[in-house]
């Protein structure tokens, strides 16, 4: 297994969720552990804000997820920026916020190699969780419900044997509604971005990771730490990469024994099981 960390010029997170039992928090951990950036951003609902308040679940993993950022601002000299989301909204009443290297804004322009992306969450754009936050609400218990049936499902296809799949993910992508929200989103992402003067746009929100051309702006999802497992990278000649977990692991092997996860997700199981071979080869 390689040992010294990827290098990029930026790394961008979003939706990791920490504080539910979703959270893919081992994997999310692993990424961190082995990359390194002059810049990281946090692009919203890193915390879970809503879950915390009816309890939520935070073990000492999610904690250690706070001590990785914390070790890359005062190690590394990372510059870490940190966007509000609509599930850590909490944060609105007291940005913009700054100590050091650590910055919590609303939104923000990145100057990138080959031009400025302007960054936010994007669920400026997303009318229900502006406007009718119990409906908000009510959707976000029925997509936990959905990932409630998701784990249940993935113990199953453990036992026989089989990968990791994303059920969730899958019901989303056929359901024509959603699909069609997905399109306007992006759209309106990147007319804002156009507005802002901005060669390219980098947001969060929806849980679908992308990179491609929206017209003439450069539109780019991370994706998210429940069900993807993604994130984008910036390389230093300013090139942008969409980089998955699934192909993450595969160079920097999860050992063995892994269990860095409280509560090991079917997708650790597997990965770990994956990766025992190349671990020792």
């Amino acid at each position: 297994m390689d040992s010294k960390p990827l290098q990029f010029k930026t790394i961008i997170l979003s939706d990791v969720h920490l504080g539910t039992h979703d959270c893919k928090i081992a994997e999310v951990n692993h990424f961190l552990k082995y990359t390194q950036s002059e810049k990281l951003i946090l692009n919203g609902d890193i915390i879970d804000g809503w879950k915390l308040k009816q309890g939520g679940h935070w073990p000492k993993t999610h904690t250690r997820f706070i001590r990785l950022i914390l070790k890359k601002l005062e190690k590394k000299d990372t510059e870490v920026v940190y966007l509000r989301g609509n599930h850590d909204d909490v944060l609105a009443k007291f940005l913009p916020i700054a100590f050091e290297n650590l910055v919590i804004v609303e939104d923000h322009v990145h100057h990138g190699v080959r031009g400025d992306y302007f960054v936010l969450h994007g669920d400026v754009f997303d009318t229900i969780t502006k406007n009718f936050v119990f409906l908000a609400y009510a959707g976000d218990w029925g997509y936990r419900a959905l990932l409630r049936i998701n784990r249940l499902y993935n113990q199953w296809r453990a036992w026989r044997g089989k990968e990791y799949y994303s059920l969730s993910k899958a019901i989303k992508a056929r359901v024509k509604q959603a699909v069609n929200h997905v399109s306007n989103f992006e759209d309106h992402i990147a007319e804002l971005a156009k507005s802002r003067g901005c060669i390219g746009v980098m947001c969060g929100h929806i849980h679908t990771a992308a990179d491609r051309m929206i017209g003439d702006v450069h539109y780019l999802n991370s994706g998210d730490w429940v069900e993807s497992l993604t994130a984008v990278v910036e390389h230093f000649d300013g090139r942008f990469e969409i980089i998955e977990f699934a192909d993450f692991v595969k160079q920097f092997p999860l050992p063995a024994d892994f269990t860095d996860n409280d509560e090991a997700a079917p997708f650790s199981r597997t990965a770990a099981t994956v990766a025992a071979p190349l671990a020792t080869a």
